[in-house]
């Protein structure tokens, strides 16, 4: 591709020239594209941050002295470039002085000077992607109007432009960013209502996060050209399942069922079917609609909403597995043998018409030996599908497959869409089997095409670093836990022996917890680096194509393979990168949303908490840190308890036993403890205990 070619330039020869025109000449005789074509494809990658322009240079980021990254900023003035996905681990200190008046989410290109032991530091050269929009409250001084974030990380009131909204104190609202002269100011784009309005603070939590409900016109317009249902022409060369029994299974309130699953018996074992939607027939590529799909990533879970990817019409309608109807499909059809090993598959175009739409709770009657009137009408296939799956979970323990068993929160709503509880999601026998199904499919897809060498996307999760691991150890003996010898190379079954190790303790959960932080996060890459969680080698994200961006680029690639067999040299180049820019864009998508998630999780949380003040629980030390420790409850909602609040005495922290000890009291990682709710404030979604006396 044209931007490869010109980066390859870039990075070898550190091009410098007179004026630009000349370079964009010289480009352009040298790939053989007009002038033009080479400009803007520059300044696409000055737009992205791949590359810089000094005086009469262009550097490739990153370099040796420049690194891109996303501002942290501080209300003091000085701030962080995250360098990489993790916070803090190779994040550069910014000077308030050079930090080019750049704020909290903008993301920047930064000059690295010095490089330690502690860390490195650097300043702005640009700013190559500034933040957009800001949420915030809106105060009054004398007779102008500002908005105040709610993001204290920044440090700048924004004067309020003239606007068509009626402008009043104490109003939540979105706006967008303006910088003029050295000044930040604001236009207003949208009233989210009262300051103090729960969901008005959920709503400015979402567009912190720049996620929105509404999809442009554009897409829109694409949308109705599609038809409502399957013609026959689009079953051409499609083998046609209709007749074979092929069910969903799915939560009670889901709308898309983008995966759906049948079995048979066979003298080896099993035939199993994972039949998935296949968007990549409806969204194509350059589309408008995949342009807002990459742009999301991903489809986002509140407990109060969705934000799906794909408009509704395409998420709910044509692309859902929905009962009774046909639906264009991927297929893959593994036989596996009575080990749970894959002796034979085949991935294919289909068509079928699923025959049930069940929940997890009316599967898991079945599969309990309990009557469902729908399920019963599958039940044959139900408990077939069980046999296997209790295979594979043998087969996956054997392998070292990391279980941790750490429950989610799930909120229950009144009429009015306000919480008034919360509990740990209920996990049952159906939502395994649907998960060992969708792991193993996920395997066979990346492991045939990364043995036929074509570019892919793959879900990564790598080995956990070794430092980590001691400090996990360090804590694991304060614990008295007689703990192993660290190996050489780390891998999934000693991390396994160690959940084996705390199986059944009071502080079980804890310690998973502290194992799953020690782990490096999964990400997507076109590089197949294997899954540590899942101890599989091949691994990447095929099931859920609705939803999730990865899985519609390798459909794309999957169904283009199935009708060229062999793919010319400069394709491969074209998907390699197609791969890698799909693989960055979702790896940060996911990461946004995931945040996004679990700042309207605690909101909602700190709000039923309001309620409970001055009220007793128990809970469980989560966390301990130099400034108190953090107490999870039986509901998953978690408070700080503060050092100053603890009884009186000379505490010190323990770093590495993760414990605050005094004189007379100790508190440390895994302690039951009974706690009073103090304090819950929606504002900073922050909930404060204090121990019972």
């Amino acid at each position: 591709m044209l931007k490869d070619k010109i980066l390859n330039m870039i990075a070898k020869d550190s091009l410098v020239y007179k004026k630009p025109s000349n370079l964009f000449c010289f480009m352009a005789k040298t790939f053989g594209v007009s002038e033009k074509t080479i400009k803007d494809e520059i300044e696409a990658l000055i737009t992205k941050g791949e590359i810089f322009q000094i005086k009469n240079k262009f550097i490739k980021i990153p370099s040796s002295n420049y690194v891109k990254g996303l501002f942290i900023g501080n209300a003091k003035g000085f701030g962080f470039c995250q360098v990489g996905t993790v916070k803090g681990e190779n994040d550069i200190f910014i000077p308030a002085s050079k930090t080019l008046d750049a704020i909290d989410g903008d993301r920047v290109i930064v000059k690295v000077g010095y490089k330690g032991n502690e860390g490195s530091d650097g300043e702005i050269v640009a700013v190559y992607k500034p933040l957009e929009t800001i949420v915030g409250v809106i105060e009054k001084i004398g007779q102008t109007y500002f908005l105040v974030t709610d993001n204290n990380h920044i440090p700048y009131k924004f004067r309020i432009k003239k606007s068509e909204f009626k402008i009043d104190e104490d109003l939540r609202v979105v706006a967008r960013i303006s910088r003029e002269k050295e000044k930040f100011m604001c236009n207003l784009v949208e009233i989210l209502g009262k300051s103090d309005d729960v969901k008005a603070m959920e709503k400015g939590i979402i567009r912190e996060h720049e996620l929105y409900e509404t999809f442009p016109d554009d897409v829109m317009a694409q949308c109705d050209k599609i038809g409502l249902t399957v013609d026959e022409k689009q079953k051409k060369g499609r083998v046609d399942l209709t007749n074979e029994e092929i069910f969903t299974i799915d939560g009670e309130d889901a709308q898309d069922f983008d995966d759906a699953v049948s079995i048979e018996k066979i003298k080896n074992g099993y035939r199993l079917g994972v039949h998935i939607a296949d968007v990549g027939e409806y969204v194509k590529s350059g589309s408008p609609l995949d342009e807002e799909a990459f742009k999301r990533g991903t489809s986002v879970y509140f407990p109060t909403s969705v934000l799906p990817m794909l408009p509704e019409k395409l998420s709910n309608g044509i692309c859902s597995l929905s009962e009774g109807v046909d639906r264009l499909t991927l297929s893959c059809v593994m036989d596996v043998d009575q080990n749970g090993n894959v002796i034979a598959h085949k991935i294919f175009e289909s068509v079928i018409r699923s025959k049930a739409r069940l929940t997890y709770t009316e599967a898991n009657k079945v599969l309990n030996g309990e009557k469902s009137e729908k399920a019963d009408k599958v039940k044959k296939s139900l408990l077939l599908m069980k046999e296997l799956s209790l295979k594979l979970q043998d087969k996956k323990m054997c392998d070292g497959y990391l279980d941790f068993e750490i429950p989610e929160a799930e909120f229950v709503f009144n009429e009015d869409g306000l919480a008034i509880g919360v509990q740990k999601r209920e996990r049952n026998s159906a939502h395994r089997l649907i998960e060992d199904f969708m792991v193993l499919a996920n395997e066979v897809v990346a492991k045939e095409f990364c043995s036929k060498d074509i570019p892919f996307v793959y879900r990564v999760h790598e080995c956990p670093r070794k430092e980590k691991l001691l400090k996990v150890f360090d804590f694991m003996k304060g614990l008295g836990i007689k703990l192993p010898k660290i190996p050489e190379t780390i891998t999934p079954s000693f991390y396994q022996g160690l959940i084996k190790l705390v199986d059944g303790h009071d502080y079980t959960e804890t310690v998973n917890k502290v194992l799953l932080r020690s782990m490096q996060k999964a990400k997507y890459t076109n590089k197949n680096l294997g899954h540590f969680g899942l101890a599989l080698e091949y691994y990447c994200h095929f099931t859920s194509p609705i939803r999730r961006y990865p899985d519609l680029t390798i459909h794309r690639i999957i169904k283009e393979v199935l009708k060229k067999k062999a793919l010319s040299s400069a394709r491969n180049d074209e998907l390699n990168s197609l791969t890698y820019e799909s693989s960055m864009q979702s790896s940060e998508r996911e990461r946004n949303a995931d945040m996004a998630e679990r700042d309207v999780d605690d909101l909602w949380k700190a709000y039923l908490m309001k309620d409970h003040i001055g009220e007793e629980f128990e809970g469980i030390i989560t966390s301990v840190t130099n400034f108190g420790f953090y107490v999870e409850l039986e509901n998953t909602v978690e408070g700080l308890v503060k050092i100053e609040e603890l009884p009186e005495d000379n505490y010190l922290f323990y770093e590495k036993s993760l414990m605050i000890k005094g004189n007379s009291h100790s508190f440390k990682i895994g302690d039951k403890i009974k706690i009073i709710i103090a304090n819950s404030n929606i504002f900073t979604r922050k909930v404060d205990f204090s121990l019972k006396n």
